[in-house]
């Protein structure tokens, strides 16, 4: 029977850069399971741009080695910013063969607990023990439809995250609902793609990223001056960006403080370079969908102020809610251990959950360690505080 000290479930930023740092522990056997970047590639449209600045863009590695510029370096694709999706998939999968190159594609379909840690068994019917297991799998399962659209099927109603490519709209009339980046990106893909677009948000108002003390701090004397403000991971408007940066603060502070801040750093808004590609699109702001029906083909919306919208199709850019029994891999048995609040794991040092041994990364750490865990920035921090408790566990005593 196959045996290791670490089993990573997932290969995305948060995967390889844990893997990375924590292959740099002498010894650790650490093993790595997932497709790499998937979500990155088959869940987001073809065309879109990263909102999230060039430092923010960068995978961590311990030795700070496998970054951005070293990437163009090595295989000549040049890479400016704001980021393209493709360019960053393929540096995430340069990333990885650097990081990881043995990576096992194998899907996991079971997480439980054994005498020795826990067994991983395997789509294919296999499997491994592991030690301790790491879990970072990403967003996917957590896509958020609106109760008013369950019942519609997906050729009328569908997520963002269900589209890599947006020319099947050509020449159809398509409702956005949502004012965050994903919604807004994907109205600007939509109408080059030759689509009639319209936005429906409830937001009353756009908020847009990078404002005019964001862009004035860019150049000359004010460029000390961002560095104070902003830290280089990008998350939280200025001061709040320094804090959002430490998690291990931000864990510390009282509950109803961490929630006010969770929801002023991530709250819904658009990269500033949108709005020019937005100018000939409709937003309807300050409005809620009541109901969705189907209708000749198509799909009706009724809005909250009696009026009705027709559409071919009503794309959802309403996020993701994390709720971790949606981890398909977590058994009643394994998820019933797991401490939890409103789908989220309460974590503790090293984002270990309830059941000592089993971490889980990004997005599901932001209850227990703010919004820096919803990015990929955020994983250079949670593959230090591995390291630091795995390889501070190993030591002789």
């Amino acid at each position: 029977m196959l045996n290791c000290d670490v089993a990573i479930i997932g290969a995305g930023p948060y995967g390889l850069s844990a893997a990375a740092h924590l292959r740099s522990i002498k010894g650790l056997d650490v093993r790595v399971f997932g497709e790499p970047m998937s979500f990155w590639n088959c869940n987001m449209p073809a065309g879109m741009l990263l909102r999230s600045n060039w430092t923010a863009t960068q995978i961590a590695d311990p030795q700070r080695a496998l970054t951005l510029e070293k990437y163009q370096a090595d295989t000549g694709d040049q890479v400016s910013a704001p980021v393209a999706l493709e360019r960053f998939v393929r540096y995430g999968i340069w990333f990885q063969r650097h990081a990881v190159p043995d990576l096992e594609r194998a899907k996991v379909s079971r997480v439980t607990r054994n005498a020795t840690g826990f067994r991983l068994t395997f789509e294919d019917g296999g499997g491994i023990n592991s030690s301790r297991v790491i879990i970072a799998a990403g967003i996917g399962t957590f896509a958020w439809t609106p109760p008013e659209f369950r019942s519609l099927p997906q050729d009328l109603a569908s997520h963002t995250s269900a589209h890599r490519n947006f020319g099947r709209f050509a020449g159809r009339k398509v409702l956005i609902l949502g004012s965050g980046q994903s919604a807004l990106e994907s109205a600007a893909l939509l109408k080059e793609a030759g689509a009639d677009v319209r936005v429906i948000a409830r937001a009353p108002q756009v908020h847009w990223l990078q404002g005019r003390l964001s862009k004035t701090l860019h150049h000359g004397s004010g460029k000390f001056i961002r560095t104070l403000l902003y830290a280089p991971t990008d998350v939280g408007p200025a001061g709040l960006s320094q804090l959002m940066a430490r998690p291990h603060l931000v864990k510390r502070l009282p509950r109803p403080i961490q929630d006010k801040l969770r929801k002023r750093c991530v709250r819904p808004a658009g990269a500033r370079w949108l709005v020019e590609r937005l100018q000939s699109v409709p937003l309807e702001l300050g409005r809620n969908v009541i109901s969705a029906k189907a209708c000749g083909g198509g799909v009706k919306v009724k809005l909250d102020d009696g009026r009705e919208e027709a559409a071919d199709h009503v794309l959802l850019g309403t996020g993701y809610r994390v709720d971790i029994s949606k981890y398909d891999f977590l058994p009643p048995e394994t998820l019933g251990s797991i401490e939890r609040f409103e789908g989220y794991p309460v974590l503790r040092t090293a984002m270990e959950t309830s059941v000592p041994g089993l971490h889980i990364l990004g997005a599901p750490a932001a209850w227990s360690f703010g919004p820096l865990m919803q990015f990929v920035s955020g994983a250079g921090y949670a593959s230090r505080a591995l390291i630091n408790v795995i390889a501070r566990q190993r030591q002789p005593k």
